[in-house]
């Protein structure tokens, strides 16, 4: 079988390109995580490998369907396991069968069994066994004794005795004696009936389910076709998807620049481009916005110019204006009527209120800002933001430069990886598993030609064994003919008016009838149960001992205990598979992967069989690779992220003068209001007071100055309000921006300078562990193919369902094909012959109903009285009856 050693070679070889690569994977992530830890300040982690898709293995489809549902005769099948739980109800003895295999691994010898241990495992199995030898004894008893005592009855009844005698006393209750012997009988019948028919259909059953054995054996077989017709194309999809894995690493290595010199510059960029974009965000807008946010700048301070000059020409138009109507009030007042009694203390209350027509704001002081004005418009003239581009683009040049300085070892990586494919491609070719899986494949079809030889002869057993247990039942179906026709007779022929001695010759032939079916019960009933007792005795064990075992899996069970054939032999199965029994492989843990449709190389363990790490070392991924990438080295001096014009301007910028501004006088003047007093309220007041007046020229003036106020309020308050939010928004604008503005530039030089000397003097360390992330990325590619593999070989590559569909077929086969059957056979026909002797019984009670007597009692007067008469009754023989 050099084929099958072939097969499981290459098998433990793809389990052990997973194992082995997933260790030396782990063994170097962890070494770079030591060196991570080392630096903690730099300790990153790896971006995430992109999942890569490697199909689905071509899965084997198996025809297989090792499941049986046994229809309507099945609740006779849960009537026999319920009857031999009763006869049985212990539990399996494992431990008891362990004990005896092991103590008489030499074979069994009949002086042995005298040792106290082997006494005790007899006394052990004889109580397991105790309800079959009480059930056995039963039978044994009932074939002794059956024919013994029907001898003896047929001796009595030739001498006239045990009802021998054809004379038959007359009783008051005989018609009820006879109904009930009838009623008796005919029910016992029917029972008899039922379970002939009973034992009829389990033989009907075994017959009809031994041909479709032929169906199991032949979908097994196939199965198995399928089974080595699939492996080799399964495995050729395996090593064909290392090009998966090869082509995506070669991509990644074509792209090394942007990926490395990516992760390179991405890296740098954390603390580089920070510098960068602070010189662009000194109105705290984006980097792509500062020169928006130097022009923000420069139009706030055009704001607060054009505000101010507003304001402090409003502020002489208002004062000049509350003056005239402060003046033209107070002559009002002035007039005569205000001195009448009634009016004048209004008129004072509206005088001494004159002086709050004033302002309060005075914008005059205020320093202007075109000195802060000129500074800004002066570096707005250079351009910023293409002097810090130059620095973006030079840093952004990293991908380039690590391309042409990685140019050498990315060729050197795609010659190796082709080198791995080829040694890949190579160890597959070494081992001829399509030769071997034919080779197979030809044993298989002429198995399968050589048990189909058999089924002529299988067919004539089957036939010879069905007719053996119809002539069986027909015995009995003889017995119930009797009893049949004897009932019927009896019945039809019987006259109440007849005596014992004249009844007709239909009642004497049923009553014939029935002593003949005693007859025959005698005859055949303890034959029949001695069939019953054989077979109960080997199907019943036969359901204990292996089908119950063998459902529950207890069965693998015995024969996975450690040290069972052996002493020095550890587990049985992989003893016999690949001569080492030390090997932790069980027939119940191969059961269950098969069963789950798992891969034959999980299900047996072959991992634990071949050690190829020389071969890993030299293949999927290795340390020269490792050593490959760990030379790469990048030359970032010449990077500069700011030239000096740039940092001219922001010091510029810096100094434009917007925070000498003396905010604090404007904001104070800005949070003053326009007047002394709300014009508005002041107008709403005057004209209360015009309207306690008396009607007259007073009271009308006094109102047209409350118009005039509102009018002046509206003209000029109005817009000198509006000047002075603009100019509150863009002081507070211009406040925000100089309180920090030298800080800001201050660190924003620093971090430039800081950013260059990191990537001239730091840039190794992240090109290093950089390199190390791309690296990983590479191996997760391969370690994503040997985990497929792994998983694939685990769950999908030589899927073992034919293994324990075979097993569950002959489970199927041995137990429910077979096994029920017979169980039920017997079930059926032990009920028969049990019911028998009740059927003798009352069959010879009722042919004394139904036959013709020899003699029977008559009645007499014997009293010499004519009145009192006694009447003794007296045998008398009837007249021979010439027609009967």
């Amino acid at each position: 079988m050099l084929w099958t050693r072939w097969l499981v070679l290459l098998l433990c070889w793809w389990g052990a390109v997973s194992a082995t690569t997933t260790a030396e994977n782990g063994q170097y992530e962890l070494a770079k995580q030591g060196e991570s830890r080392a630096d903690p300040h730099r300790q990153r982690s790896p971006p995430p490998v992109e999942p890569l898709d490697f199909g689905f293995v071509p899965a084997a489809v198996y025809d297989t369907h090792a499941y049986y549902e046994p229809g309507a005769i099945g609740i006779l099948f849960h009537m026999v396991h319920a009857f031999l739980y009763a006869v049985q109800p212990n539990s399996f003895p494992k431990d008891l069968i362990v004990k005896v295999i092991q103590q008489n691994m030499g074979g069994i010898k009949f002086h042995e069994w005298r040792k106290p241990d082997n006494v005790v495992l007899l006394l052990e199995g004889a109580y397991y066994e105790l309800g079959f030898l009480v059930c056995a004894t039963i039978g044994v008893l009932f074939v002794v004794l059956v024919p013994l005592v029907g001898m003896c009855f047929c001796v009595c009844r030739c001498c006239e005795n045990c009802g021998g005698e054809m004379h038959q006393r007359q009783r008051k209750n005989a018609d009820c004696r006879r109904g009930f012997f009838t009623a008796t009988l005919i029910a016992t019948t029917i029972f008899i009936i039922l379970g002939v028919l009973v034992a009829y259909a389990a033989n009907h059953n075994m017959s009809s389910y031994i041909k479709n054995t032929r169906r199991l054996i032949n979908t097994n077989i196939r199965d198995l076709k399928t089974f080595a017709n699939n492996t080799p194309a399964q495995i050729e999809y395996m090593t064909a998807q290392y090009t998966t894995a090869k082509n995506k690493v070669l991509s990644e290595l074509d792209n090394i620049g942007p990926l490395l010199g990516g992760r390179i510059h991405s890296q740098l960029e954390k603390e580089v481009v920070p510098s960068l974009d602070t010189a662009l965000r000194m109105a705290g807008v984006k980097v792509e916005n500062a020169i928006k946010a130097m022009r923000e700048t420069k139009e706030a301070l055009e704001s607060v110019s054009s505000s101010l000059q507003v304001l402090q020409e409003g502020t002489d138009q208002l004062k000049d204006s509350l003056s005239t109507e402060r003046a033209s009030l107070s002559n009002t007042l002035s007039d005569p009527a205000c001195t009448n009694g009634a009016v004048s203390p209004s008129c004072n209350v509206i005088r001494a209120s004159l002086f709050q027509l004033g302002i309060n704001a005075d914008f005059s002081k205020l320093p202007d800002v075109d000195y802060a004005l000129e500074n800004v418009n002066t570096v707005l003239k250079t351009d910023l933001s293409n002097i810090i581009q130059k620095g973006y683009s030079s840093f952004n040049d990293t991908p380039r430069l690590v391309k042409e300085q990685t140019k050498n070892i990315v060729a050197g990586v795609k010659g190796m990886l082709d080198k791995i494919g080829n040694e890949i491609n190579g160890f597959t070719k070494m081992f001829p598993v399509e030769a071997s899986l034919a080779n197979f494949t030809i044993f298989l079809t002429q198995g399968q030609k050589n048990i189909e030889s058999y089924y002529a002869q299988i067919d004539q057993l089957d036939f010879y064994r069905w007719i053996g247990c119809v002539a069986v039942l027909c015995t009995v179906v003889l017995i119930l003919s009797f009893n049949i026709l004897g009932l019927l007779c009896g019945t039809c022929g019987y006259d109440k008016q007849a005596t014992p001695t004249t009844r007709g010759c239909l009642s004497n032939t049923g009553g014939n009838l029935l002593m003949a079916g005693v007859g025959f019960s005698f005859i055949f009933a303890w034959v029949l149960m001695a069939i019953v007792t054989a077979l109960f005795l080997i199907g019943g064990n036969v359901e204990k001992l292996l089908c119950e075992p063998l459902a529950s899996r207890q069965l693998f069970q015995i024969i996975d205990t450690p040290f069972l054939v052996h002493p020095a032999k550890k587990n049985f199965l992989p003893g016999m598979l690949f001569q080492n029994p030390n090997i932790d492989l069980t027939l119940g843990s191969m059961y269950r992967e098969c069963y789950d449709n798992n891969g034959l190389y999980h299900a047996l363990q072959l991992e634990t069989m071949f050690n190829i790490n020389s071969f890993l070392n030299r293949t999927v991924y290795n340390k020269d690779l490792a050593n490959v990438f760990d030379s790469v080295e990048v030359d970032l001096q010449d990077i500069s992220l700011l030239e000096q014009a740039g940092r001219d301007n922001l010091i510029n910028f810096a100094n434009t003068g917007i925070g000498i501004i003396d905010y604090e006088a404007y904001l104070a003047e800005v949070n003053k209001g326009i007047t002394l007093v709300d014009l508005l309220t002041f107008a709403v007041d005057l004209e209360g007071q015009a309207d306690q007046l008396p009607r007259g020229a007073l009271e009308n003036a006094l109102k047209g100055h409350a118009s005039s106020i509102r009018q002046i309020h509206r003209e000029l308050v109005v817009p000198l309000e509006q000047a002075m939010s603009t100019l509150n928004q863009s002081i507070k604008l211009l406040q925000k921006t100089s309180s920090d503005l030298p800080v800001k530039v201050t660190n924003i030089l620093s971090a430039l300078d800081a950013s260059e000397y990191l990537i001239s003097n730091n840039a190794s360390h992240v090109v290093k562990q950089e390199t190390k992330n791309y690296v990983q990325s590479l191996v997760g590619y391969f370690k994503q193919y040997t985990n497929w593999v792994h998983d694939s070989l685990i769950a999908e590559v030589a899927q073992c369902k034919p293994i324990s569909n075979i097993v569950d077929s002959m489970e199927i086969v041995a137990c429910s094909f077979i096994a029920d059957s017979v169980n039920t056979f017997w079930l059926g026909l032990g009920l028969s012959s049990i019911l028998l002797l009740p059927s003798i019984i009352i069959s010879i009670k009722l042919a004394k109903y139904y036959r013709r007597m020899d003699t029977e009692d008559v009645f007499e007067d014997s009293s010499p009285y004519s009145d009192t008469l006694f009447r003794f009754p007296r045998a008398s023989a009837p007249s021979i009856c010439v027609d009967c």
